[in-house]
């Protein structure tokens, strides 16, 4: 991967890996609150006790499950964007031996 602070593409290109990142985020978090508060209907339509316990325990266990699901997903395009993935497939392996096979067959 070519250093961002020699190759201005390269910056232009993390730059806008990281705009998409913080995009991506926005509509997590909003995401996240729409959960939250369908959550909180739901049990409230059912009749459940609606304590405080109930309450945070909810809050906390939906949204947090939101955006860990999320985030991880916003990371994922980051990686791709910034072009770290790119950089993995370019790794010189050394040749495989076909004798070093355990099964022998042809592919």
């Amino acid at each position: 991967m070519s250093d961002p602070r020699k190759d201005p593409a390269a910056a232009l290109s993390n730059r806008h890996a990281w705009a998409r990142f913080r995009w991506i985020m926005r509509w997590v978090s909003v995401t996240a609150i729409a959960a939250v508060g369908a959550a909180l209907f739901y049990l409230w339509a059912d009749g459940s006790p609606l304590t405080v316990a109930v309450i945070i325990a909810t809050c906390a266990g939906v949204s947090l499950s939101v955006l860990v699901g999320g985030g991880l997903m916003a990371l994922i395009f980051l990686s791709a964007g910034s072009g770290h993935d790119a950089e993995v497939g370019k790794i010189d392996e050394p040749a495989e031996d076909p004798s070093a096979r355990w099964d022998r067959r042809d592919r």
